[in-house]
């Protein structure tokens, strides 16, 4: 048997042309462990962003039905060399049914259940995926299970991580989006310390109306002072950063070392010996990341990925965070979207304009069939 469906692909030329573009594409059967999911609806994450618009010129690339052409400035074009020429499905995740499998007992098990999954190739009406990877979402409907992957396990395994670490405290930086709001309720389930860091106070008013106690907006002229305080206060020098460009990230390990330098006895010219670190695990400001000569020598800027971190953990762990999510998944994981849109749909100037600026609280959804 054979399936034909629609699916989204990405290309990068070395000429410095982006195009997306929607094709009739035939799917191979499942084998072994893989399932083959109807898609029926995958969100527009952040990570995606990054094959399908990374910094293209769309304000003034050519649009045609299910199709676009833009015009990649450097250095992003030459600093994407490795993916040139290569023809890349898009979408991490998403949720649909079932519709056949693989031989295995795993993959069987799944035959018309209704799954969350992340194939890697989302965008699509139909996706092979592994069933070691599929979430059962039993009575959700799929816009409730689509973002039921990223964002929950990336929030799960920042409180992962700071109590591998040692920490009991964190500061999390654009914090009023869909994964900063997962994780203030996360911390607050568990006990943890959270320095949530916005930039308007209509994000502040949200947050405080979830409960979260420490929230600071760096837009207000003492941020750095509201900052320290919260910092003073939680004992928190572990961050994470979404935004990457600029100096968000130096704001926050400067705060820290102001903090640390207080608590000191007497001066040292290395600075505290009180360890600051910050991962950034996203772009959305593609502009260089700028950091000052201001917070000593004991201090660390990493990066943090969700699949490596995922590996590192193991498959007992990664259970327990499933399972947390799957019995939340309306509750503490709950998504929010501000439209939905087809293939077709996804592809127009005002889709991509939109979608593509990441602003908090307006994730778009895509549904391939409707």
């Amino acid at each position: 048997m054979t399936t034909t469906g629609k699916q989204l692909f990405t290309t990068l030329t070395e000429d410095g042309k982006l195009t997306l573009e929607i094709e009739d594409v035939t799917f191979p059967e499942p084998t072994g462990n893989q399932v083959l999911v109807k898609m029926e609806a995958a969100p527009i994450n952040p990570s995606d962003l990054a094959i399908l618009t990374s910094a293209a010129d769309f304000d003034n690339a050519e649009y045609s039905p299910g199709k676009v052409v833009a015009d990649m400035p450097e250095p992003f074009l030459s600093g994407q060399k490795g993916r040139h020429g290569q023809r890349l499905p898009a979408g991490n995740e998403g949720a649909g049914t079932v519709v056949a499998t693989g031989d295995s007992d795993m993959a069987k098990a799944l035959m018309g259940q209704r799954v969350a999954c992340v194939p890697g190739n989302a965008f699509s009406q139909y996706a092979i995926a592994d069933a070691m990877m599929c979430l059962p979402l039993g009575d959700h409907d799929a816009e409730t299970g689509a973002s039921s992957f990223v964002n929950p396990m990336t929030a799960l395994g920042f409180v992962e991580t700071a109590r591998m670490e040692g920490h009991d405290a964190i500061v999390h930086l654009a914090a009023a989006s869909n994964l900063g709001q997962m994780l203030n309720k996360i911390c607050l389930e568990d006990g943890l310390k959270l320095v949530n860091v916005v930039r308007k106070q209509e994000h502040v008013d949200l947050l405080k109306g979830l409960g979260a106690k420490w929230v600071v907006n760096s837009s207000d002229d003492d941020y750095m002072a509201q900052l320290r305080a919260a910092i003073s206060e939680t004992g928190a020098f572990l961050g994470f950063d979404p935004i990457g460009g600029g100096q968000n990230t130096d704001h926050v390990l400067k705060a820290m070392e102001q903090v640390a330098a207080s608590q000191m006895e007497e001066y040292s010219r290395y600075g505290s010996n009180q360890d600051k670190k910050m991962y950034m695990y996203g772009r959305l400001d593609l502009s260089p990341t700028i950091l000052t000569p201001s917070y000593g020598l004991q201090w660390c800027v990493q990066g943090w990925l969700l699949t490596p971190f995922l590996q590192k953990v193991g498959m007992e762990t990664v259970v327990k965070m499933r399972t947390r999510v799957q019995q939340n998944l309306t509750t503490t994981f709950a998504s929010h979207y501000k439209t939905k849109v087809n293939l077709e749909e996804m592809l127009t100037k005002e889709a991509i304009t939109d979608y593509r600026q990441m602003k908090t609280g307006e994730k778009y959804l895509v549904t391939p069939w409707e």
